[in-house]
């Protein structure tokens, strides 16, 4: 094996409806989601070469994120190659524009990005669901991240059944410019909240079906973490408001936040309410379409 080098493009995603179920005997919560990829992605440049012993040698660009064994990516090519039984020297770059503790997957993704690109350098011909088997390891979102652009995820995220949505929009994201913390965002809604509510038989029905268009999806969407995240964080509830003022079909925290994003069948609209959306400079603001899935090229 010579030298060689993938670049692979990294989707975010965001929850268009994310309902919080029973906790697990795992001590994991069970989830029912719909998520969709959209346009905003990290970039991964993988490059291996043969070696005696293997090696991983992470960059980043972002001086916040670490570069150690505690980052997803690491973790991810770790795994890999463990379970391809390979001996490699791998360098890796990690080209960060999707925020971080937003609520839009990028770590998962990243990791995701990773086993695929390895997979397809190292030649090893595994199955989505075997690469799912290895992200599965690494967090609830990365098995989504294989069966792109949308899909129902339900258990703790580790059955993802894909959807095609038909029909296009464009997504308005609005970051607030901090982060909120997954762990801290359950604490919270488990301690305000009454009991878990059932699943409505809409939902119920959306989960069985392969094709939605969104004017199916856009009425029944629902975030149990918006009440919670909402009650510490009152900008981002003016955010949701301000993105329907602007023209949005719907506007909704995306995971655990902090990310808002706003729906839109018309880019024009979209692209005047990022405007006004952007004019605090706190914020980070997107307009991307819906979709994408990990796409990797030769470097």
């Amino acid at each position: 094996m010579n030298a060689t080098s993938l670049r692979v493009l990294t989707p975010a995603k965001v929850n268009l409806i994310l309902r919080v179920l029973e906790r697990r005997p795992d001590g994991f919560h069970a989830i029912w989601s719909l998520m969709h990829t959209v346009g905003l992605t990290d970039e991964i440049i993988l490059t291996v070469q043969p070696a005696d012993a293997s090696s991983i040698a992470l960059r980043c660009d972002h001086a916040a994120l670490a570069v150690d064994q505690s980052n997803l990516v690491y973790r991810a090519a770790q795994l890999v190659l463990a379970r391809a039984d390979q001996s490699i020297d791998l360098s890796i770059s990690l080209i960060k524009r999707i925020p971080m503790g937003a609520g839009l997957g990028g770590g998962s993704s990243d990791a995701a990005a990773t086993i695929l690109g390895l997979t397809r350098l190292l030649e090893l011909k595994w199955s989505v669901e075997q690469m799912a088997e290895v992200g599965q390891q690494l967090g609830s979102d990365v098995p989504f991240f294989f069966v792109a652009p949308a899909a129902c995820v339900t258990g703790r995220g580790e059955r993802v059944r894909p959807v095609q949505v038909t029909g296009q929009r464009w997504i308005v994201l609005v970051n607030p410019g901090f982060p909120v913390e997954t762990k801290w965002a359950y604490r919270q809604l488990a301690g305000t909240r009454q009991g878990v509510r059932p699943l409505s038989e809409s939902l119920q029905q959306l989960g069985s079906r392969s094709t939605l268009d969104w004017a199916e999806i856009i009425p029944l969407v629902e975030n149990d973490f918006e009440a919670p995240v909402f009650a510490q964080h009152p900008v981002l509830a003016h955010i949701k408001q301000q993105l329907i003022s602007l023209g949005a079909e719907v506007a909704l925290l995306s995971g655990s936040g902090a990310t808002m994003f706003g729906v839109f069948g018309d880019e024009a609209m979209a692209e005047q309410a990022a405007l006004v959306c952007g004019a605090d400079p706190q914020r980070n603001v997107y307009v991307i379409p819906a979709g994408g899935v990990p796409e990797a090229t030769v470097v």
